[in-house]
């Protein structure tokens, strides 16, 4: 990335927006990294291209940055950082890291146990760095401490850590193949799976029909309606993506909270393959777009979501049928997509409430519905109904 934006002589590129355009699409491809991840890298790489270009304004001899190690730098979209471990996002889905603790008794001493585990400091970033030499893989951890400026001057007009807000609240989004595409914890739905389905169809009856005209006018149709439909499609994804963080900023939430990737492929996997891009191209671009937010995208284990109840959680395989969820235990009726919903959110904040933590630090997390928060405890706290 660094060679590309140095290749010009009198013109580097330091601006990381112009280097996402031709770099962004190439990258996911060749890394399968997550979308925030490709990010990060385009990020770093033109900041270190951004500072050769200062020092040859300056009039010092400088030349192309380069990288000697494999690193990757990981934020609170893409890492979260618990008592004893972190989760790394990786192509491969995420993976636990566990650390390598002092002894209890002489942590207070060290790094770990006064900055790490003091309630003063809080985990910004971290990267993660591959020593070729010894085969092994470092997680470097930023902290700061929110009293302080990056320059080191207290801030004398912050909050202290006692007065900022313990709780976070988050989104939960369930994606579907028929009804709405995504149906959020706020019983918002976004989008007709039903009509991106439709249009797909109509695509492939239409590329058919050519086909068996089988002319060379007939190819250069196929491609050419092939790239506008491909072009329609991005454009559709696009909107829904700004549909769904326009619907969190309204919730004003925190995060956005979906079942894990490998899941949904899986369970659209006897759906096309355009399904499978579909839904996995919309988790990217909301991962993309909230970059440019104070939000953040999670995921979490998906299992029995939409068969278990959101309002007493008995889980049975009867209490969905298909659109309608009915449970068997306390006969609580509801959509079966936003039942879902709020259980992927639910589930996010139980593993705050199991001790885990979370993005942004919280003691605890709050799930969004379309009338104000639920807590893991079942505490309900209303809000002004939203237009």
């Amino acid at each position: 990335m660094s060679e590309w934006a140095w290749r010009y002589d009198d013109y580097c590129i330091t601006s990381k927006s112009r280097a996402e355009e031709p770099l962004y699409d190439e990258l996911r491809e060749e890394t399968d990294l997550t979308a925030n991840l490709v990010q990060k890298g385009i990020r770093r790489a033109i900041e270190a291209v951004t500072g050769g270009v200062e020092k040859l304004k300056q009039g010092e001899k400088t030349s192309q940055p380069k990288f000697d190690s494999w690193s990757i730098v990981y934020d609170k979209r893409s890492a979260t950082f618990n008592d004893d471990h972190a989760t790394l996002s990786t192509p491969n889905g995420r993976v636990s890291a566990e650390y390598v603790l002092p002894p209890e008794n002489e942590r207070e001493d060290t790094p770990f146990g006064r900055y790490y585990e003091s309630d003063n400091w809080n985990v910004s970033r971290a990267t993660l760095q591959y020593d070729e030499n010894e085969d092994t893989f470092y997680l470097h951890v930023t902290l700061k401490n929110p009293d302080y400026g990056s320059d080191g001057a207290e801030r004398q007009e912050s909050e202290s850590r006692d007065d900022a807000p313990e709780n976070g609240v988050v989104l939960g989004v369930d994606l579907n193949v028929t009804g709405a595409f995504a149906v959020t914890s706020t019983a918002e739905s976004i989008g007709s799976a039903d009509f991106l389905t439709h249009k797909r169809d109509q695509y492939d009856q239409r590329r058919a029909c050519l086909q068996q005209t089988g002319t060379r006018s007939a190819v250069l149709t196929i491609q050419s309606i092939g790239s506008q439909f491909s072009e329609w499609s991005l454009d559709w994804l696009h909107n829904r993506a700004n549909d769904l963080i326009e619907e969190a900023g309204d919730a004003d939430v925190d995060g956005i909270i979906f079942e894990d990737l490998t899941h949904i492929r899986e369970s659209i996997a006897n759906g096309s393959k355009f399904q499978q891009w579909a839904y996995a191209k919309f988790v990217e671009l909301v991962e993309y777009k909230v970059e440019s937010t104070e939000l953040f995208v999670d995921f979490v284990n998906p299992a029995y979501t939409s068969q278990r109840c959101s309002h007493c959680g008995c889980t049975h395989k009867d209490n969905r049928d298909d659109k309608q969820f009915e449970c068997q235990s306390c006969r609580y009726e509801v959509n079966a997509d936003y039942n879902a919903a709020k259980n992927i959110a639910n589930r996010y904040c139980g593993y705050i409430h199991c001790g885990q933590k979370s993005r942004g630090g919280w003691a605890t997390s709050q799930l969004a519905l379309k009338s104000g928060t639920l807590n893991v405890n079942g505490e309900y706290t209303p809000s002004a109904l939203r237009g």
